[in-house]
């Protein structure tokens, strides 16, 4: 069987660890019956294991109940980048295998459910964990939303992105948060609404900044050029632009210049937001 899912990018800026957007990026499971397990590794992630270690053929073992599996990823998704490559692997992989709740199982892995829920609904979706049992919701977002996101030659996985996070928050930034996650959802429903405000973040942006600090010149750069708010995508490093059809090639230009400039190897995408979210066929 085979399944195709979307990159996603999770957080936005103050949504951490509730909201992702789903993107025009994808990758694809392919799990078959085989005499022995046989794992092939196509595009990005080329250089990941490529036997039982893989997280596809963890995926698709497990589901399955044996290893006598072929399984093939071909990816255009960067590993490590924030565009939930391995929430997108993971769901493509479960359903590949037959799992009734690919959703899940992919949530189950990841330990949090929001880069999953994008990836399987497409769109806008907030997610969360309810009594164990995974919850989504499908969030406005306006057609004429664009992304152009800056990927870095330059992994960090979200473990360690994880590890710089403060353990306890202040009231007053918590409060921070949810009020721009406001002015963000609104925003995204109606890009005339949306101020780079929206996507400012007091619970693990600032942390983060030290892991990545070209960061912050990218963002600057971008938003210089036009893009109505920038922000990390997922745990980063990459930069993520907002932007429209007729902003976005100056934002992707102006990002090229500005890894240039920072002597930093990498690619700039142009995407636009993924509606179909996982197909299985």
């Amino acid at each position: 069987m085979l399944a195709r899912a979307p990159a996603s990018s999770a957080n936005l800026g103050p949504g951490f660890d509730a909201i992702a957007l789903a993107l025009c990026l994808y990758v694809e499971v392919e799990v078959r019956d085989a005499p022995s397990l046989h794992v092939e590794v196509v595009g990005e992630g080329a250089g990941l294991a490529a036997d039982a270690t893989n997280l596809a053929a963890r995926v698709a073992t497990s589901v399955a109940g044996h290893d006598h599996l072929s399984v093939t990823v071909r990816s255009q998704i960067p590993p490590a980048r924030g565009l939930g490559s391995s929430a997108a692997v993971a769901l493509a992989a479960a359903a590949a295998a037959g799992a009734t709740d690919p959703l899940s199982v992919a949530a189950m892995i990841e330990g949090h459910p929001e880069n999953a829920a994008a990836s399987q609904r497409g769109g806008l979706v907030a997610a969360a964990i309810v009594d164990g049992e995974v919850v989504t919701a499908p969030l406005a977002v306006d057609p004429a939303l664009r992304c152009v996101v800056v990927v870095p030659d330059r992994q960090l996985s979200t473990a360690d992105a994880r590890k710089v996070l403060p353990v306890t928050l202040s009231r007053a930034d918590v409060v921070f948060n949810l009020q721009r996650m406001g002015l963000l959802l609104a925003g995204l429903a109606r890009l005339g609404e949306l101020t780079a405000h929206a996507t400012d973040d007091r619970l693990h942006q600032p942390f983060r900044e030290s892991l990545f600090p070209e960061s912050i010149l990218l963002a600057a750069r971008m938003r210089a050029a036009g893009a109505l708010a920038t922000c990390w995508s997922g745990a980063g490093p990459s930069v993520l632009a907002l932007a429209t059809a007729t902003s976005g090639p100056a934002i992707a230009e102006e990002g090229r210049r500005a890894l240039a400039e920072a002597r930093l190897e990498g690619s700039v995408l142009e995407l636009e937001v993924d509606h179909e979210g996982l197909l299985v066929g």
